[in-house]
């Protein structure tokens, strides 16, 4: 992790990190942004096909992100979901439930034109709260 005691980031090793000049996660104080996360690993669409376990990979890669900070499921305050088609709503909602169910945390779902891989069906962004995070 990088940066001053109020903002700290994490990397992965995500090339699209280097491309944009990104951060995987910030943390500014008690809050933590984690970047749009797909369903992409090591070149593979993991759940290529289906919008509910691409939705269920990104989300739980989102939330691997939290983990340096000391937080998780039940410290999300907000969820977005970017979708391709707007017949996969029923499909990654699932998902967010099975996840999210229980901790309730605002969210957001939007149809967008496309990805940066068409086999790509989902994106998510988590932002999470909790105690002391440095």
């Amino acid at each position: 992790m990088t940066g001053t005691p109020a903002v700290r980031r994490t990397q992965s090793d995500s090339s699209w990190e280097q491309t944009l000049g990104s951060a995987r996660a910030v943390a500014a104080g008690n809050l933590v942004l984690v970047s749009g996360t797909m369903p992409p690993a090591g070149g593979v669409v993991r759940g290529e096909g289906s919008p509910y376990e691409q939705a269920l990979f990104a989300f739980r890669d989102a939330l691997a992100a939290l983990e340096p900070f000391g937080l998780g499921a039940p410290d999300v305050i907000r969820t977005r979901m970017y979708l391709s088609h707007a017949r996969d709503v029923e499909d990654v909602g699932r998902a967010h439930r099975e996840l999210f169910g229980a901790v309730r945390p605002v969210s957001t779902m939007v149809l967008v034109a496309g990805f940066t891989d068409p086999r790509v069906l989902v994106e998510v962004e988590i932002e999470a709260f909790g105690g002391n995070t440095s």
